[in-house]
């Protein structure tokens, strides 16, 4: 691999069906080249990130990965397995993983990040054997997941995620789920129930303020709300991660908890449906390594999603559940 005065080979990989992957990146492959990275891409028509990276372990010193959340999902495991450093082009429509980060948007801006800064371990989620950068989820936001089409977020990018959320209030409806935690058990009713990594997911929203993804923490919400237009007001709360403050939110910190609902329901991890319930969700503490700065701060502007704002409740978190 790279000696002290050779090229590091970076294993290029861009998702073309990504909101921005059209992008002309020989201005990227130029800061790269500047920064001492010499770049090698796949043949065309060779997409699976998983093949590609432990194919191009031993030959390079990293992989760069141009696309949104959905292709670093798919590439985590990978990762992984094959410890190589990670760069980032934010070229997806809600980049939340380059937000939690610290990433800046502009792919020539992000591109000078991976060139100039070192390499930092980050922790991933995993449930039930799929790993995953930001979080993990069911109910509303899985059917979310599901109804959030391609063409939508291409057409309308993090406003879209607005739009098929608001054609799913209506239909939205709490279900029963236990959660088995820190020696606890808990039965409760639910709209959704998520459980972060990282701090943003969703296109703006925000799992809880003060995460991050090298915490070696999950940070775990439910939404006991008795009506779906309880959502709309909650949604300022759940784009400045201040959520759990709220009587009918529970909200805590974990490594490990364990979702079952009476039916297998689908589990959406960083915007795509992968495993089902119930649902076992570990942390994976300083399991990849990830050119990005230091101290991680949000600094995409959140989507303008019209909500009447609210006060926060003063009833701590943890509280019983609202429902019998």
């Amino acid at each position: 691999m790279s000696g002290a005065d050779t090229p590091r080979r970076a294993l290029l990989v861009v998702n073309k069906k990504a909101r921005n992957g059209g992008l002309d990146l020989d201005a990227v492959k130029g800061v790269l080249r500047r920064g001492g990275i010499a770049t090698v891409e796949p043949p065309p028509g060779e997409t699976d990130c998983k093949a590609l990276i432990h194919a191009h372990v031993g030959t390079c010193d990293m992989v760069i990965l141009g696309g949104g959340d959905g292709t670093l999902n798919a590439a985590a495991q990978a990762l992984a397995e094959a410890h190589l450093p990670l760069g980032i082009l934010p070229l997806g429509t809600a980049n939340d993983l380059a937000r939690s980060l610290g990433l800046p948007a502009d792919p020539l801006a992000a591109a000078e990040v991976i060139a100039t800064v070192p390499a930092r371990p980050i922790d991933l989620g995993c449930v039930n054997g799929h790993y995953f950068f930001n979080v993990a989820s069911i109910g509303f936001s899985a059917d979310l997941a599901g109804e959030l089409t391609a063409d939508l977020k291409r057409r309308l990018g993090t406003i879209g995620y607005a739009v098929a959320a608001f054609r799913l209030l209506r239909r939205a409806r709490p279900f029963t789920v236990s959660i088995e935690h820190d020696g606890t058990v808990e039965t409760v009713r639910t709209i959704q129930v998520s459980v972060g990594n990282g701090r943003h997911y969703g296109g703006g929203m925000t799992v809880e303020e003060n995460a991050t993804v090298d915490d070696g923490l999950l940070n775990f919400y439910s939404l006991e709300v008795a009506h779906w237009w309880r959502l709309l007001a909650l949604l300022p709360a759940l784009r400045r991660g201040t959520q759990g403050k709220a009587a009918d939110v529970r909200a805590f910190q974990t490594t490990e908890v364990v979702l079952r609902t009476k039916k297998p329901r689908p589990v959406n991890t960083d915007g795509e449906l992968t495993t089902y319930t119930p649902a076992h969700v570990r942390v994976l503490p300083r399991a990849v390594q990830v050119h990005a700065p230091d101290f991680p701060a949000p600094n995409f502007p959140a989507p303008d999603v019209p909500a009447p704002d609210f006060p926060a409740p003063s009833q701590a978190r943890g509280r019983p559940s609202i429902f019998p």
